[in-house]
């Protein structure tokens, strides 16, 4: 049964509850902010705790496999306790996760703060695409094209311009600032939602079990996964026979249970929405193998300051801001992902005639190449969902979509520990570029091929 909501103030009874919104958006940026930020640091902590490349590539790896797991996780108890609370906890471990960051003595303590934080930054999501599946139902208007936009928009734009808002921090404070920045951050999340987010009352029917089991083996999985990605080497053959045997006790406990985490029989049956799945993981993995890749080049191979390369990325972000808004409220799935695969093949072969000596107005020209897909993709793949989604799941599901973004970028940054292993050279950076293309190259295939997306419709709520 439907859990219910109410609140104290009147809400408008034939259109979205536009005081939604602000904590809606804020919250949700929440995670690419301190997903992009991140990357013009990389070089500046490494230097100050004396780590190298592959140690400080934990900064990014730790934060995404706290949120790979901690989406759909939370989303799940969104679904089933609804989203002020989870949305409040999330926020709140979000100050703390900062203000840890900005005090850490090590790189250890450092990766335990940015875990926190992708755990913290998981909740605002889910509650968020609940949230406005709860209100279309609701108001009866099943097609809330505008709030699907304004979240997209919102969470593609922050992730852009991170790496130029890191920079600025970094040049005023030092790159411990974009730990600190989090605090009243989430200050404000937990005001807006306080006074916003509607209370839920008893629920109609009996409270949905939570599989606990299920969560713990999914968790299990992804771990093992990544520790391997991150160093596959023959002495670590143990960690994929463990994300094996993970993944085949997930399969056995999700068949069986009656209300598992993740439905495999529904999941299973429901090839569209595996398909967008499978694009958002590879549209991540060369959108987030840029962004990383190439700032540390810029700033090792290439030789410029932190806050420099910020500014030769704004392009990037400019770009990716304007064919979002310019395209956001036309749905045009098929489109979208269509136009967005083909550009991301450009510029990622593109990215294959830079070099050291490449000019400054040549390396903000391929960011703006990049941020084409950028402002197409994630869109697409957020309208393709809602619309492919059972309903009762929409938190849930909405956490699985930003899971596989966040295996994309886990993959991404396990793609630029190996290749720049030695540091961020120009060799190593074709070498990523190569693989971003037969990445790009098979994003466009898998969209060519869907012919569900032909008949991908808006649905009544």
């Amino acid at each position: 049964m439907q859990r219910r909501f109410s609140t104290s103030r009147r809400r408008p009874a034939d259109g979205f509850d536009r005081r939604l919104i602000a904590p809606m958006v804020l919250g949700s940026v929440l995670n690419p902010v301190n997903s992009s930020m991140i990357a013009v640091a990389l070089v500046p902590i490494g230097h100050a705790l004396g780590a190298p490349t592959a140690q400080t590539a934990w900064l990014v790896s730790g934060l995404y496999l706290a949120t790979a797991v901690g989406q759909p996780v939370i989303g799940r108890l969104v679904d089933t306790y609804g989203p002020r609370r989870l949305y409040l906890i999330g926020t709140a471990l979000v100050g703390i996760a900062g203000l840890l960051g900005a005090l850490a003595p090590s790189l250890g303590a450092l990766i335990a703060a940015r875990v926190l934080l992708g755990f913290g930054t998981s909740a605002a999501y889910p509650a968020s695409m609940h949230l406005t599946r709860s209100e279309a139902e609701r108001t009866g208007r099943g097609s809330p094209a505008g709030v699907l936009t304004v979240l997209a928009v919102a969470g593609q734009t922050v992730a852009v311009v991170g790496p130029t808002l890191g920079g600025l921090l970094i040049g005023v404070g030092g790159w411990r600032t974009i730990f600190l920045v989090n605090v009243p951050l989430s200050l404000l999340c937990l005001v807006l939602g306080a006074l916003r987010l509607p209370k839920p009352t008893a629920p109609a029917g009996r409270r949905h079990a939570v599989d606990l089991v299920g969560m713990a083996l999914f968790a299990a999985l992804l771990v093992s996964l990544m520790l391997f990605l991150m160093s596959p080497r023959a002495a670590h053959w143990y960690l994929p026979v463990l994300a094996a045997a993970a993944a085949t006790g997930f399969a056995l406990r999700e068949l069986r249970v009656a209300e598992p985490f993740i439905d495999l029989r529904v999941l299973g049956g429901n090839a569209a929405i595996l398909a967008t799945f499978l694009r958002q993981f590879l549209s991540y993995t060369s959108a987030y193998a840029f962004l990383y890749g190439f700032t540390q080049w810029l700033e090792e191979g290439r030789g410029l300051h932190a806050a420099t390369a910020g500014l030769v990325l704004l392009p990037l972000s400019l770009s990716a801001l304007i064919v979002s808004a310019v395209t956001g409220r036309r749905e045009a799935i098929r489109g979208k992902l269509v136009a967005g695969a083909l550009v991301q093949v450009a510029a990622c072969a593109g990215l294959l005639m830079v070099h050291s000596g490449s000019a400054v107005w040549l390396l903000a020209g391929a960011g703006v190449l990049m941020g084409v897909p950028q402002g197409l993709n994630g869109l697409a793949n957020q309208n393709a969902l809602y619309r492919q989604a059972d309903p009762a799941r929409m938190g849930s599901a909405a956490g699985l979509l930003r899971t596989f973004m966040y295996l994309g970028a886990m993959a991404a940054s396990a793609a630029d520990a190996a290749f720049f292993r030695h540091g961020a050279d120009t060799g190593g950076l074709h070498q990523l570029a190569l693989f971003m293309l037969a990445g790009a190259v098979l994003l466009l295939a898998v969209t060519l091929l869907d012919r569900s997306l032909r008949h991908l419709t808006p649905r009544k709520a």
